[in-house]
């Protein structure tokens, strides 16, 4: 019944923090020359668990504005898709199969913090200058920040044993609500974000190709539109375009489609209907099988108006380990049941941390199981 299995968010984590390689053998010491002449060995990895994963180099570089992600991005939700999108984005334009990955080294710490002020604190900065005259209120109101942050990723091509450069993606994290000192919330509509976030993605991709080596490579740029600070599923993408080589400014702007959707969701989500009826089922098999249960959430990832995955966290009271075992059990056989072609995660947790992982590939009769500690 076990095989394999990386999870999409482990893999990502073990991915972006470069201990992906630690997995099996290694290839022989290429070298990585920099735009500045600088030359420096590395590694890459041989191990290539899935088609659409870029492999890294070793040793691993941090991003040049690690860190300020954590202060400029709502929730730990946001935090991971923002970077995890993106990826997704650039597969489109960067194939993981003949590309690298590397995090950001060309937007540093203090760049990024020049670019995400008000323009009349900072004549870099990207967001609108404060209006004199206006309470910190009606700023909030009048001009508010869109800007929330800024992300890079690098990807890298190996030519005989060189490794340089080939492309470059941006994502431009983008506020939904604007946020006053007092609390109080102003929604920003999505035509003033996408109108913004593009006359933005024009200067970012311009100031980028004054930088050295940078003019003739491929820029993809994404727009993501950030939840709010309560929210419980991640902000997403909703627009990309290219800057291809030489070009001043990204070009051919497309529609993202991809949600994040909560379950059992408000019964006025016609477009997920279907999905929600299904979720309820196996939510109440669950509370009959347990009366009394502790509430059961699932969030379901679309794109292009097709349900991609869904990741199911089922919080229980400790159990004795033979009842946690029966449980899952019997879970197990629910997810068959509901969910035989969806690539599904089930999360089955308790007040001591994880008690058992349930994962079932799409189209696969036999989940994966894993029960902690036993």
């Amino acid at each position: 019944m076990k095989k394999l299995f990386i999870l999409p968010g482990l893999a990502a984590i073990l991915f972006l923090g470069g201990c992906l390689p630690s997995i099996g053998t290694e290839k022989e010491k290429d070298v990585q020359e920099s735009e500045e002449g600088v030359v420096e060995t590395v590694i890459i990895p041989d191990v290539h668990l899935k088609d659409d994963m870029y492999l890294p180099l070793i040793p691993f570089k941090k991003s040049a504005s690690r860190g300020l992600i954590v202060n400029n991005i709502h929730t730990k939700y946001d935090i991971q898709e923002v970077e995890e999108g993106l990826l997704r984005l650039s597969t489109k334009t960067f194939d993981p199969k003949t590309y690298l990955f590397q995090e950001g080294q060309y937007i540093d710490k203090d760049t990024a913090y020049s670019w995400l002020s008000r323009g009349s604190s900072d004549e870099l900065g990207l967001n609108p200058p404060a209006i004199e005259g206006l309470t910190e209120e009606q700023l909030a109101e009048e001009a508010p920040i869109y800007l929330a942050h800024i992300v890079e990723q690098n990807f890298l091509e190996k030519k005989d044993n060189n490794v340089r450069l080939a492309g470059i993606s941006i994502g431009l994290a983008l506020n939904s609500i604007s946020y006053s000192r007092s609390g109080k919330e102003t929604e920003i509509p999505d035509k003033e974000i996408e109108q913004q976030g593009m006359k933005m993605a024009e200067e970012v991709v311009r100031r980028l190709r004054t930088q050295q080596g940078l003019a003739d490579i491929p820029i993809v740029v994404g727009l993501f539109k950030q939840a709010s600070r309560n929210a419980i599923v991640p902000g997403s993408y909703f627009a990309t375009a290219v800057a291809d080589k030489g070009q001043s400014a990204p070009t051919g702007w497309k529609v993202v489609d991809e949600k994040y959707v909560v379950f059992p969701a408000s019964s006025d989500t016609n477009n997920y209907r279907d999905m929600n009826e299904t979720f309820t089922k196996f939510k109440e098999d669950i509370d009959t099988y347990y009366p009394s249960f502790v509430n059961v959430i699932g969030t379901g990832f679309y794109k292009d108006g097709n349900l991609k995955s869904i990741q199911i966290e089922v919080p229980i009271q400790f159990f004795g380990k033979s009842e946690t075992i029966g449980f899952t059990q019997y879970i197990t056989d629910r997810v068959k049941n509901y969910f035989p072609n969806v690539h599904t995660e089930v999360s089955i947790t308790s007040i001591n941390g994880p008690e058992a992982l349930i994962v079932k590939e799409a189209g696969e009769k036999e989940p994966y199981v894993h029960i902690y500690g036993y």
